[in-house]
């Protein structure tokens, strides 16, 4: 067994202590992971799958080695950037970190806003990797549905999601139709195994996929650096800003490569697809003769290739205002990529019973003071690993886990108020279905269908008058 940091020594009937801290992108989960060094000796496991990769260091906004503050990092900018690094690979890679960071007596702190990492990590069953993770569950479930022979030589393989249709459709319900890495592992999993993924994760991965396993010889302390949407919103504004001032430009155009898949390894960043339309334009307009505002591009160069200059263009600039559009795409993808996360986060305590702590940066993103950077998040969040460190947890128990709703993962829900939107499972249309806007729209379809049911009666009564009155006419001939 580690060496347990809570009470500096080996104690086989008690759990190791790591401590996890999670939230949106832009809520300051790194900066507070070295601040909590001055207070406990710490070393940092990256959870950020894109900062996984080496590259991009500015556009994935990887901690510089002078923010680290001398505090070690681990699986930060460690994986080359053309391969896949799976939450299968996370889990494997992160778990001979964490019993080396014990065996030196230092607490183990996760840092990163992918959350799908730390899920593979605290519990049993990996819904990300099927293909790979099922094969303790497979033996127990019989083969069904298509012949696998069939399936397997069709040509059509290429269309992956209706062939998933055909064969799974419930499946197909829980699966975005351009979301081919999961289509593909879905396929193979029926392929390889004959096994229906919806009929396996029901049955079989709904007990263990989430949830936290409380039989690992680990304990998690989970804390949630969050912040209001609209504080995020506007501070991950600035911070995409400052990249674009940072360098963010020529890191794309190094890494731009024509017809590249943005499905698989750094490509798959946020900033990096945004600006393929531009550069497409870009490369054969700067090559054109006779270009003004390419001559003073190329005038303007210090050493390298500085996009950022094309913002200093007239405004009405055919390439500047591609450029604009492109910044803001990354600014509009990010924001939408934070409200995945919470939902996430929302979605892990309030379904799988996790229990998270809570600590709140809106204040400090607002009037950005290390005062109350100091006062408001690592004042809390010291105080939640004290009171972790010092509790100890069997093994068998699990001090993170909270029970849990009922759950349903698998069935689909359409609001017709919302434009006929889909949601999948119980919780996520309880949690639309709670929302602002979702109240809104009900409202106003409900008075548009009062005021069509009105204008039907209205056109009911006039048509009855008429024909009363039409009734008299004839009678009075």
């Amino acid at each position: 067994m580690s060496v347990n940091p809570s009470n500096g020594g080996i104690d086989e009937g008690k759990k190791a202590k790591v401590v996890v801290i999670m939230g949106p992108t832009g809520s300051g989960k790194s900066k507070l992971a070295v601040d909590l060094a001055s207070h406990f000796s710490v070393e940092i496991i990256n959870a950020d799958a894109m900062q996984i990769y080496s590259g991009l260091e500015v556009l994935t906004n990887k901690i510089t080695v002078d923010e680290q503050k001398g505090v070690p990092h681990h699986l930060l900018g460690t994986v080359s950037p053309d391969m896949e690094f799976t939450a299968k690979d996370f889990r494997d890679s992160t778990f001979p970190l964490i019993e080396e960071i014990l065996s030196r007596n230092h607490v183990p702190v996760l840092v990163g806003g992918t959350n799908y990492y730390i899920q593979a990590l605290v519990s049993k069953f990996l819904l990300e990797d099927p293909t790979e993770d099922v094969d303790e569950f497979c033996s127990n479930v019989a083969p069904e549905g298509l012949d696998v022979e069939s399936i397997s030589g069709r040509d059509d393989l290429s269309h992956g999601y209706d062939l998933l249709k055909e064969l799974d459709p419930v499946a197909a319900n829980r699966v975005h139709p351009n979301n081919h890495r999961k289509i593909n592992q879905y396929l193979t999993l029926h392929a390889s195994r004959g096994v229906l993924p919806s009929k396996l994760y029901q049955e079989n991965a709904a007990e263990n996929w989430g949830c936290i396993d409380t039989s690992s010889r680990f304990d998690y302390c989970l804390i949630c650096m969050d912040a209001e949407t609209t504080a995020l919103d506007k501070y991950v504004g600035q911070r995409v800003d400052s990249m674009v001032d940072a360098g963010l430009l020529d890191e794309v155009y190094g890494i731009y490569k024509p017809g590249s898949d943005y499905t698989r390894g750094l490509r798959q960043s946020i900033g990096v697809r945004e600006f393929e339309d531009f550069l497409k334009t870009y490369l054969p307009y700067r090559n054109s003769s006779g270009n003004d505002s390419v001559l003073w591009l190329e005038e303007s160069k210090d050493g390298k290739e500085n996009l950022r200059k094309i913002l200093d263009l007239p405004i009405d600039d055919k390439m500047r205002v591609m450029l604009e559009e492109a910044i803001d795409s990354v600014k509009l993808n990010t924001r939408r990529l934070l409200r995945r996360q919470k939902r996430r986060i929302n979605r892990l305590e309030t379904v799988f019973g996790w229990n998270i702590d809570h600590v709140d940066a809106t204040e400090c993103l607002l009037n950005k003071s290390e005062e109350s950077w100091d006062v408001q998040v690592v004042k809390p969040a010291r105080e939640i690993i004290q009171s972790f460190l010092k509790t100890e947890t069997e093994v068998g128990h699990d001090s993170t886990l909270r029970k849990s709703m009922e759950r349903d993962l698998w069935s689909q829900y359409v609001c017709e108020a919302c434009g006929n939107k889909v949601l999948r499972g119980r919780h996520e249309w309880e949690h639309h279905t709670q929302g602002r806007i979702h109240r809104k729209r009900t409202a106003r379809l409900k008075n548009a269908q009062n005021f069509k049911s009105r204008e039907k009666q209205e056109e009911e009564e006039v048509g009855l008058q008429r024909g009363i009155m039409k009734t008299e006419k004839v009678l009075n001939i």
